[in-house]
């Protein structure tokens, strides 16, 4: 012990081991075999897995026109939900950060974090029977949209909402009231101390925010199967290709386009500091 504590860069090495040991064979080392896989293809005759270096999945993915489809159908779900979280979470993290008394904020923060300590499954069911034909919403509103992609977004806008709601809150809190009070003083409204002053401190919480919405939006696929009816998106396909086509390397192929897309994601939102957000 005394060995340790003259050398402090021995202990942290020690005490970060075993969590660095972990993302690197658990994280790291599944997302290496995830790539590797990608140029193996199956045997179209035995099914069997032919573990030789081919281009062949990415081929087919870049030239056949349904993958590029479902990858744009992917894409523009994942920026409707953020868009739709993002709308919805301004003001609800505004009332919570600048409105509502300190004491109320800790039971708005409960209040908006309690949906996520329910199962996942339970709440896309639930929205299920809501979106059913005879089910609530068609009750009381007359109609209702049933399943498809607009059950989609609307399904996992409101899954991954706190998700946007906690970092935009957090921004908020950091924005100095006296720059509120300053722009009120030299005669702005409401809506010009918006644009000019709080959402200029917010840009980088609701790029924080909207990597959590995007990223989870893009590769989810149980609640398309639960609320999408027909509609395919990146998850489906990889689902599909390692249930019944029981093809892992093509859907490992499928699967790095939602890993790139996040990678060419995170690069671009580095330089609005998102990163430090989260």
């Amino acid at each position: 012990m005394s060995f340790l504590h003259r050398h402090p860069r021995l202990r942290l090495a020690a005490l970060l081991s075993a969590p660095l040991l972990w993302l690197v064979v658990a994280y790291l080392g599944a997302l290496a075999v995830l790539l590797v896989s990608a140029f193996w293809t199956v045997n179209g005759f035995t099914g069997e897995m032919v573990r030789t270096f081919s281009l062949a999945n990415f081929r087919t993915i870049l030239t056949e026109q349904v993958y590029r489809n479902v990858t744009l159908r992917s894409l523009g779900v994942a920026a409707s939900v953020t868009v739709i979280c993002v709308v919805l979470a301004v003001p609800m993290a505004f009332f919570m950060a600048k409105v509502a008394r300190p004491r109320s904020r800790h039971w708005l923060v409960i209040a908006i974090l309690t949906p996520l300590w329910a199962s996942y499954l339970v709440k896309a069911y639930a929205w299920r029977v809501l979106l059913a034909n005879g089910g609530p919403i068609e009750s009381v509103f007359g109609a209702t949209p049933g399943y498809g992609l607009f059950a989609t977004i609307l399904v996992l806008s409101y899954l991954w909402l706190p998700y946007m709601i906690l970092p935009i809150c957090a921004g908020l809190e950091r924005l100095p009231d006296s720059l509120l009070e300053a722009s009120g003083d030299l005669g702005a409204r409401a809506g010009r101390t918006f644009r000019s002053v709080v959402l200029p401190m917010l840009i980088p919480s609701v790029f924080a925010g909207s990597i959590f919405t995007f990223s989870l939006s893009l590769g989810d696929y149980i609640t398309v199967q639960i609320v999408g009816g027909k509609s395919q998106l990146i998850g489906n396909l990889v689902y599909a290709n390692i249930g019944a086509a029981n093809n892992l390397p093509f859907a490992a192929a499928i699967a790095t386009v939602p890993v790139l897309i996040m990678v060419i994601y995170l690069v671009a939102v580095r330089r609005s500091g998102a990163l430090e957000e989260l």
